[in-house]
């Protein structure tokens, strides 16, 4: 299998030659497919048949687990997916190599806790790897996503669980457009949303954790740039509330969001590993610099979401006169 799409603003082109690892891939992808041959694009992945361990005899130890070489950086059971790793690149492009190769209790785990090891090696593979290539040119990862919401285009800032997929399922249904769900990245101005599935409650897909199932996303763009901020709060009323919002509030939610974020849990130490080994981009991504670059250039509002998700966000939007 050779496909080819764009995934935080990076033109991924992957080869795979495990079956049971390219149906995962094609389910994360559904939606997705660029024309072009394997290695045109920013950044390859190739998802290799065999178990064989990576050579890194004479090369220098870099962590528990992780080896270098000049602009290579071998990393066994990246993020205890089961995969080992394989990277070597420049400024301009990068290429992955992936061998499954899990130890024992990678093997049970892909077995009992089946919904959690696809999203991590969905990760691992896919997004991670797009996320750190996308810090090369400056930009970070933000737990956000930016749709079309009547005349405006919001980001949506919020902790996971407050109910941001309901809102962009909602306005995708009313014919609106997003990024995608939850994780994009941004340079301060415009935002490019990671390829994934929607994970909503009653979806018709896999299941997944917290009680939620898995949709393809329709009407997903790659990019958009923001003209408002809108901070998402759960309430425990049966009515939604919309106020002003300042800077200040705007950046602590987008940082605290993005730090607390399961999806990117294990981003940090895979980012920070291949960094140091290659010695490209930033030690840590900035994701405070650019949270606050957003915060001071864009318009905000807080919602305070009701217990049962209803009205749309574009209804509760049009009501603020200082967007309308």
């Amino acid at each position: 299998m050779i496909k080819t799409f764009e995934t935080a603003g990076e033109r991924i082109a992957i080869s795979c030659a495990l079956p049971w690892v390219t149906d995962l891939i094609e389910e994360a992808t559904a939606t997705e497919g660029l024309s072009g041959d394997f290695g045109q694009g920013t950044l390859t992945v190739e998802v290799e048949s065999t178990n064989r361990p990576f050579e890194t005899t004479a090369w220098e130890p870099l962590t528990r687990g992780a080896w270098r070489r000049r602009d290579e950086v071998v990393i066994e059971d990246a993020c205890s997916s089961g995969f080992d790793m394989h990277v070597q690149g420049g400024p301009d492009h990068a290429e992955f190599v992936f061998r499954w190769r899990p130890p024992l209790s990678g093997q049970a785990a892909a077995r009992l806790l089946r919904s959690r090891f696809i999203l991590l090696a969905r990760s691992v593979l896919l997004q991670y790897p797009a996320l750190w290539r996308a810090s090369l040119r400056g930009r970070a990862p933000l737990h956000a996503s930016v749709c079309t919401a009547g005349g405006t285009q919001p980001l949506l800032s919020g902790p996971g669980g407050v109910g941001k997929s309901t809102l962009l399922t909602q306005e995708l249904a009313a014919g609106g457009c997003a990024i995608g769900d939850n994780v994009c990245v941004s340079d301060g101005t415009t935002a490019w949303g990671l390829v994934e599935p929607l994970r909503i409650e009653g979806a018709a897909g896999r299941s997944m954790p917290h009680g939620r199932a898995e949709t393809p996303m329709r009407g997903r763009v790659s990019a958009m740039i923001p003209d408002l901020v809108v901070v998402l709060r759960r309430g425990q009323g049966d009515v939604e509330r919309v106020r002003g919002c300042d800077a200040a509030t705007v950046a602590r939610s987008l940082i605290t969001g993005t730090y607390m974020a399961g999806e990117l849990r294990r981003y940090w130490g895979f980012a920070a590993t291949l960094t140091a080994g290659t010695e490209l981009g930033p030690s840590h991504p900035q994701v405070e610099k650019i949270a606050r670059n957003l915060a001071s250039r864009l318009p905000a509002v807080e919602i305070e979401l009701p217990r049962q998700p209803g009205v749309r966000l574009a209804e509760m939007l049009s009501r603020v006169d200082a967007i309308a």
